[in-house]
């Protein structure tokens, strides 16, 4: 069958008698021009290990398999599981999983089944979650494309002075150059979701772009700003726990050694920055 023929899916879906969920974001895509681009932005060869995460009825995971040296596929619905255990079962490249993608340990995964690349239509629900999982882990891919809503999209590429900047921006591109590689319609998904998609794209850097200390307080401190993010900095941090300032030296001794000044707002500051005031505030400046 063609999965990329509307008619065709909802036959398939009607015959299986599965309904589309909304709660797990259950929109497959039905254009060969998106997947087209899909694959070619992967740019998956022979030899690398692929994490496909919701494959839903294998529009991607059948392409994939014809690349790939291995392909891990988790999938949560059961009924879309025993669909593609059916079609792609046999398959010696194919590692099927059955289970919430949140709920396995998806940094151990990318490091044990030497993961190179993510290739994705991610579930809107869960897509930023996993999304921030893959980024930080320790052994993360080298190339990621990735189909999200575009609010979700529009917020990784963003940078300092603009609406969408904050914590999810930081954390994507202190590690990754990301691209956001096109917009997609409602009408490339069967069902429509009720949200605009886009295709996004994710280039590892062979390293940070700058020198964190402490990525665990660094993204604690990050989420801490921009909960307030109209507040002054100065101000956040005055208030900020105990766990965040540790045996910090002043803050204002930590704002200089930054770059910064106490009225500064969190989507101002550039990621260069973020770091330096991490590093000072653990006292490894």
């Amino acid at each position: 069958m063609k999965r990329t023929r509307p008619s065709e899916i909802k036959a398939l879906l009607a015959e299986r008698d599965i309904l589309p969920s909304r709660v797990l974001g259950q929109n497959f895509l039905v254009d060969q021009n998106i997947l087209d681009i899909i694959l070619a932005s992967a740019h998956v060869a022979e030899g690398d290990g692929v994490l496909e995460i919701g494959p839903g009825l294998g529009v991607l995971t059948e392409p994939l398999l014809a690349r790939a040296r291995q392909v891990v596929a988790i999938e949560k619905d059961r009924r879309l599981h025993a669909y593609l255990q059916e079609t792609f079962g046999g398959h010696p490249r194919l590692e099927l999983i059955q289970a919430d993608a949140l709920d396995l340990d998806l940094p151990d995964y990318i490091h044990t089944k030497g993961i190179t690349h993510v290739v994705s239509n991610l579930p809107y629900s869960a897509g930023t979650r996993i999304l921030v999982e893959l980024i930080h882990a320790e052994s993360r891919p080298l190339r990621m494309v990735v189909m999200l809503q575009s609010d979700v999209a529009e917020r990784l590429v963003a940078g300092p002075g603009t609406k969408a900047y904050g914590s999810l921006s930081i954390q994507a591109q202190l590690y990754y150059d990301v691209v956001l590689r096109k917009q997609v319609s409602p009408s490339c998904f069967y069902p429509p979701p009720e949200v605009r998609s886009a295709l996004v794209e994710f280039y590892r850097l062979d390293a940070t772009r700058h020198a964190v200390h402490a990525p665990d307080h660094f993204r604690a401190l990050i989420k801490w700003c921009f909960s307030q993010r109209r507040k002054q900095i100065g101000t956040i941090l005055h208030h900020a726990p105990a766990s965040l300032m540790g045996t910090a030296p002043a803050i204002a001794t930590c704002l200089e050694t930054a770059g910064l000044t106490h009225d500064r707002r969190p989507e101002s500051i550039a990621i260069a920055a973020w770091c330096a005031l991490s590093n000072a505030l653990t006292g490894k400046a």
